[in-house]
């Protein structure tokens, strides 16, 4: 399996006219920020220019906002975004200028210094959780949706080891959200990211994020090394 074949699936989402915008969803730590880079580097070597890239986190309430309706725990589930402002934004891009906010996994919040305002590109990969429903994100706003998927413990896998990366880069930055980790053992921050996955992100899963399967035009599974396994859903079966 490969990105040519992905995009070769693609082809006939895409408009006639304006800005191709393809989502890419899935589980937290599944890999959709990698994938989304990969995927407009392909684009725009197939010709494509220019190839935006932007994630649904810039979309997140800030943590202030969440704090205050007892929601910041819960970061990632569909009630934690602001969903008219990222309708309103791939509305506007269609046609003119769009400003994209953008959220830092180092502080965990929202960061305004990261915001960008872009004009409306060739293609636009929007990738991150909240695509699956027009109530809980902007299905009908997506030309396309890829929904990337993989095996329950190698997302456990990924997401805790992608943890204790933060938390060790963390020991020279006090600006860091863990930071406060870091008084803890390995094996003490390793169990955190565990409970973490499970009772927050292995729940969001399961609730939220896997109904966008169903609505999704192509469904990419993963290896455990992150490489493509197989192609599925309504894209892949009418080529």
């Amino acid at each position: 399996m490969s990105l040519p074949r992905i995009l070769d699936l693609l082809a006939p989402l895409r408009p006639a006219a304006g800005p191709f915008i393809v989502g890419v969803t899935g589980s937290v730590a599944v890999g959709k920020s990698t994938f989304a880079q990969d995927l407009a580097d392909h684009l725009a070597a197939a010709g494509s220019a220019p190839v935006e890239i932007a994630c649904t986190d810039g979309f997140l309430h800030p943590n202030a906002v969440l704090e205050a309706r007892g929601r910041l725990g819960a970061k990632g589930a569909p009630d934690t975004y602001d969903h008219a402002a990222l309708r309103a934004a791939l509305s506007a891009i269609r046609s003119g200028p769009a400003e994209f906010p953008a959220y830092s996994h180092v502080v965990y919040d929202i960061d305004p210094a990261l915001t960008r305002r872009l004009d409306p590109p060739d293609v636009l990969v929007i990738e991150g959780l909240t695509l699956r429903h027009p109530d809980t994100g902007p299905a009908g706003l997506l030309d396309a949706l890829i929904y990337l998927e993989a095996d329950e413990a190698d997302l456990e896998r990924w997401y805790v080891a992608r943890f204790l990366e933060l938390w060790e880069a963390a020991e020279h930055d006090p600006s860091s959200f863990y930071a406060r980790f870091r008084h803890m053992t390995r094996e003490q921050t390793d169990g955190l990211a565990r409970m973490v996955w499970r009772d927050v992100n292995l729940k969001n899963l399961h609730d939220h994020i896997i109904h966008a399967r169903a609505r999704a035009d192509l469904v990419v599974a993963k290896g455990p090394d992150h490489a493509i396994a197989s192609l599925s859903g309504p894209a892949a079966r009418n080529p």
